[in-house]
């Protein structure tokens, strides 16, 4: 009989719930090929050997008219008896679940497939917005089993190879040299059978004996002040542990320049700071590793994010062209490399590290992060992003366009250069109101949510110092108030019994002495004003070249970026001036932003690939060098803008 004679193979109708994915597949083929035949790719750190036990199904038993179909448990081939060995160590109830890797199909059948048993599970990220992310990270576990060492046979390593182009059909993959130092042992304890964590399916950076599962990675912000860890789970994107510091590169300077300066002029200075910031990663790693109680070598991948001083002192390069005309980076592109080479020396040894992409002059890989973690944009609307720190990023997406910059607007909002300025530690002044009719002030402080008019007799509030959020809020209310006048000075013709001359100057007391920590006054002065003005004025120049640049009068979105941006109020930072008019509704705050676009690297792949495209597409505007800076600037020292109208200011509260 010839081939064309030959009998057409039977085909079962298979529908996989929740997806709503079905086709038609031969008899006899196992769920776990039909499954990915139908575009749903079930977990298999195994590799089909009925041991992991990754790839439960369950079979829905009925008639289901709406797709045509009965499905019965029957309609599968009866588990075997690895299945049956598996299911009685593990307590697995094979009523109820089949391994989709021993299970054939024999009939038609629709499966319910759980998210713990998908390979690309996923997760709901808070960024700008709710997102739906894929988990594919850049490592994965597989299961081998090698054949055992013979006389006059190949080599351990060899026949690793083998296996894995037999059994996971990976060819070409490489061994991180100290690794072969383990491999023999590895092989020996686990009787031939191993589990590797293969980077982008190149790369075995660890060896573990038997099987296990553990698959684990950070995502760093390398911010300017404060750092932050993110350890998450790379087989489930769950988040397991934050963790976060102060930058202790604060100690030799507290803005980038001040960093650059040190770097290059103090003898050893790179190399303190490098080490500073290494140094820091590596605790963090620690100690998020122990919240989820883990070691810290279980981790094995790493993407760290940071401005482009940051990035450069991460790798230990000299930033001083950074601090010159024109601003060179040594290299925009991302970075790959080995975490041990980097110096993040409390991962595992075989660990990798990757940088994203940075733009150029002070625009670095944390803002190519917080565009990707604002992503899809908005259609046909402009998007301002503002992540406000020492160095400000500042982002516009209009249509096709991305155009990007830096605004050094200093520390001041984050308390220093302001007589009473602290950081948002506990007790520090967060939150401020006057009332208009009475003159009567009241504060909230950080760690405490009652006002301070709302305590019993005798009681305080106890402030330390005022945060950058109480600054924007005291001054806004000052200025609402008709106490301070658009220029920043106190006005002449307006008086307050807080309001008290000093020289030719004259400052506001926020707390009396009887009511703070210190037991004595804490006061905005008329330089506090002028240190605000000067923060307020570079940020919003800057967002105001970037418009003026494509040529648009209003945005219609504004996304807060940040730790900082997360804690002011959307209307008190327009008061002052601090961002350009828009519909308050429109003004949202989206946390740390290049914390999240890091993590969205670090579980999925494909989204470095979208990382290094946007800094591709991003146009980058230099608005120190830019001929209208200077009157931009000046126009925006005044509150909350010398020219430019605040309509939306006008608008009732929500």
């Amino acid at each position: 009989m010839s081939a064309a004679d030959d009998p057409p193979q039977a085909a079962h109708r298979l529908i996989l719930m929740p997806s709503g994915r079905q086709g038609d597949v031969p008899a006899g083929t196992p769920l776990l090929d039909a499954a990915r035949q139908l575009g749903v790719e079930l977990e298999a750190i195994c590799g089909g050997r009925q041991t992991c036990g990754k790839c439960l199904v369950t079979v829905e038993q009925g008639t289901f008219l709406k797709h045509g179909i009965t499905s019965a448990p029957d309609h599968l081939t009866p588990p075997n008896a690895d299945e049956r060995t598996y299911a009685a160590a593990h307590g697995l109830d094979l009523k109820v679940w089949r391994m989709a890797c021993a299970a054939c199909i024999t009939g038609d059948v629709l499966l319910h497939i759980p998210e713990t048993s998908l390979a690309r599970k996923q997760v709901i990220h808070k960024a700008a917005r709710d997102m739906l992310v894929d988990v594919l990270p850049a490592v994965r576990l597989v299961y081998v089993e090698v054949k055992p060492a013979s006389l006059g046979g190949a080599g351990d390593w060899q026949r690793l190879q083998s296996a894995l182009a037999e059994q996971w059909s990976l060819h070409a993959v490489e061994l991180d040299v100290p690794l072969l130092r383990s491999l023999q042992a590895a092989l020996r304890a686990g009787n031939w059978n191993v589990t590797l964590t293969l980077w982008r399916d190149q790369r075995v950076i660890r060896i573990d004996p038997s099987y296990v599962e553990g698959l684990y990675g950070i995502a760093v912000d390398v911010g300017s002040t404060t750092i932050v860890c993110h350890l998450c789970d790379l087989r489930t994107g769950q988040l397991l542990a934050t963790e976060s510091s102060m930058n202790p590169q604060v100690r030799y300077g507290e803005d980038l320049m001040s960093r650059v300066s040190y770097a290059t002029s103090e003898s050893g200075g790179l190399g303190r700071l490098h080490h500073a910031v290494l140094k820091a990663v590596n605790e963090l790693a620690e100690r998020a590793a122990q919240a989820a109680s883990l070691s810290p070598a279980a981790i094995t991948d790493a993407v760290l994010v940071g401005n482009t001083v940051m990035h450069h002192l991460l790798l230990g390069i000299n930033p001083v062209e950074l601090g010159q005309v024109p601003f060179a980076l040594a290299s925009e592109a991302p970075i790959d490399l080995a975490a041990r080479e980097l110096g993040l020396s409390s991962l595992h040894p075989g660990a990798r590290a990757h940088l994203l992409p940075c733009i150029a002059g002070y625009v670095g890989a944390d803002c190519v992060a917080a565009l990707l973690a604002s992503m899809p944009f908005p259609a046909d609307e402009a998007l301002l992003i503002i992540d406000v720190g020492t160095n400000a990023e500042i982002m516009l997406v209009a249509g096709s366009r991305i155009l990007v910059t830096s605004s050094p607007t200093g520390p001041a909002f984050e308390g220093a250069q302001i007589r009473h300025g602290q950081r948002a530690a506990v007790g520090a002044i967060e939150r401020f109101r006057l009332d208009r009719d009475t003159g009567a002030v009241r504060y909230r402080v950080v760690g405490d949510e009652r006002w301070s008019d709302e305590l019993p007799p005798g009681q305080t509030l106890a402030p330390t110092g005022i945060c950058g959020s109480g600054i924007i809020e005291i001054v806004a209310e000052l200025f609402s108030a008709g106490f301070i006048a658009p220029s920043g000075y106190f006005a002449p013709t307006e008086r307050h019994p807080r309001i008290r001359p000093v020289g030719s100057a004259a400052e506001f007391i926020i707390a009396l002495a009887d009511e703070t920590a210190g037991g004595q006054e804490i006061v905005l002065t008329q330089f506090d004003i002028r240190a605000v003005q000067l923060a307020k004025a570079a940020l919003y120049a800057g967002a105001r070249l970037l418009m003026n640049h494509i040529g648009i009068e209003r945005v219609d979105r504004i996304h807060l970026a940040g730790a900082f941006g997360s804690y002011i109020d959307p209307r008190y930072a327009m008061t002052i001036g601090l961002i350009p008019d828009c519909d308050l509704m429109r003004v949202v705050a989206v946390g740390n932003a290049a914390g999240d676009g890091a993590r969205l690297a670090l579980l999925n792949l494909s989204q470095r690939q979208q990382a290094e495209a946007l800094a591709r597409r991003a146009e980058y505007v230099e608005t120190a060098a830019h001929p209208q800076f200077q009157d931009t600037f000046v126009d925006a020292m005044a509150l909350p803008h010398s020219n430019d109208t605040f309509p939306h200011l006008s608008a009732p509260r929500a």
